[in-house]
Formats: C-alpha cells, sequence, structure tokens
C-alpha cells in the first residue's frame, strides 16, 4: 500500500518526520488485565477515561523512552510534540521530554488525539458486553470492530474522521518539523489506516500488537512518508525496569 493519496491528494509539504507514541502502561490498562484474569465483567476502576493516569510501571517506561530520545543525535530529534489531553498521555509526554532533555520543546495538546469513547460499553469486558447488552454484542459481531459503534461511542470509522483532519492540519502547521505524536492504540493504527491507505480489515488486525510507550515512525522519504517502525519496544527492552506490556481493548 502507498500513500499517494495523503500526500499527494492536497500538495501540501510533509513533516520531516512523524513519531507515533502509545501512552504508558495506566491505572485502566492494568485494571483491564485484571478484569480479564478474574473473569469479571467490569473493570475495578471509579474514575472517569480522560484523568485515568499512568501507573507507577507506565511512569518508568516514559522514562526510559525519554532516555533513548536523549541518545538520539540532536538533529534526529523531535522538534514539536502534539499530545492527546487524556491525562495518561499527557504524563507521557511530559516524562519522556524531560527525561530527554527536552522540556522546553513546544507542544500542543490536540483532542483529535485522544482515545476512542466507548460509550455504554466503558469499562465493560466482553463478557460484560454479552451478559448487560447482548443486543449490542450481537450487534457488534453483525457490523464488524471497524464500524461497530457502541451507544454514547465511537466507532473506529468515527475515530477515522478526526484523525484525517488532525493529520492535515499537521500538514498545514508543521511541514518540515520532526512530530512527536502521544496518543493511544486506536488513533495510531487509524494513522496507519489513512497514510497507508489500508482496508479496514488490515487495520483491525493491527489491533492488540501495540505495546504501551512503543513507537511508530515515518520518515519523509521524497514525496512520502514511509514507515520505519511499527510497535518498536527497543526503547523499554533496554532498560532493565521499563518491562513491555501490550493490554487488548477492553471491548473485546
Amino acid at each position: 500500500m502507498g500513500n499517494d493519496r495523503f500526500v499527494n491528494g492536497t500538495g501540501l509539504p510533509l513533516p520531516a518526520a512523524l513519531w507515533l507514541v502509545r501512552h504508558g502502561e495506566s491505572d485502566g490498562n492494568v485494571a483491564n488485565a485484571l478484569a480479564r484474569q478474574n473473569h469479571a465483567l467490569r473493570l475495578e476502576l471509579e474514575i472517569n477515561d480522560i484523568d485515568v493516569p499512568l501507573s507507577p510501571l507506565g511512569r518508568t517506561q516514559a522514562a526510559a523512552l525519554g532516555k533513548w530520545f536523549s541518545r538520539l543525535d540532536r538533529p534526529q530529534r523531535p522538534t514539536v510534540a502534539v499530545v492527546s489531553p487524556y491525562i495518561r498521555a499527557r504524563q507521557t509526554s511530559e516524562i519522556v521530554l524531560d527525561a530527554a532533555g527536552m522540556a522546553g520543546l513546544p507542544v500542543v495538546y490536540d483532542e483529535r488525539f485522544r482515545d476512542r469513547e466507548q460509550g455504554v460499553i466503558d469499562r465493560l469486558t466482553g463478557a460484560g458486553l454479552r451478559d448487560i447488552y447482548p443486543q449490542e454484542a450481537k450487534r457488534r459481531d453483525y457490523l464488524g470492530k471497524f464500524w461497530y459503534r457502541p451507544m454514547g461511542g465511537e466507532s473506529w470509522a468515527d475515530v477515522t474522521l478526526r484523525i484525517r483532519a488532525a493529520l492535515l492540519e499537521l500538514r498545514l502547521t508543521m511541514p518540515g518539523e520532526r512530530v512527536l505524536v502521544v496518543s493511544h492504540d486506536v488513533p495510531i493504527l487509524i494513522v496507519r489506516y489513512v497514510i497507508e491507505q489500508l482496508s479496514a480489515a488490515e487495520a483491525v488486525a493491527l489491533s492488540g500488537h501495540l505495546p504501551n510507550c512503543s513507537v511508530t515512525r515515518y520518515e519523509r522519504d521524497g514525496g512520502k512518508l514511509r514507515l520505519d517502525a511499527f510497535a518498536d519496544a527497543t526503547p523499554l527492552e533496554e532498560d532493565d525496569e521499563a518491562v513491555v506490556t501490550a493490554h487488548e481493548y477492553s471491548d473485546e
């Protein structure tokens, strides 16, 4: 797959590089893993999704990633950061930039890079969805993961609409910049869907393979953005304390 539509459809210049970083492990990730382990219907989490903070491990992961950025040659480092306003993403960006010695980097908070809104299925496991909202579970199975929109929430297609707009604005306002985007699993996969013109099935097949604080990187190559790395956890693997984790989505 190419990205001619993304690149050539507007005639606008491109960022020089695009790093897509999933936030570090959060308390929500931990609660989700425990709920699945215990075959529970709901996550034991009383805070709204916007305000869920990083876990202690998540903070360690963010610091490890920041140290990795600090080892890059200065011309290769990010020149601007675009961050989801959700607390776990903000905390990740702050820790990464501080550990990298880039605390003075310009930061833009953009709600279009927020996590997918899950509506009535928020904090439910797959078992919980089938038990509490059996008709919703059937509707999701019928429509498929990409197109299913839970009541009060978003489908992957809905997330695509805001990501397309955000990527266009990056081209309008940050041409030639090396952009660090700190976001969440589904928005990062949707960036790949848009830039590489993946099919819905190809995008969904990538789910569950994006570790916390992993790096997905594009580099400008002539008139295109070339994917150089996907879900790269090397920066964490180089740090003995930053255990790599990859939590699945709570709507599975």
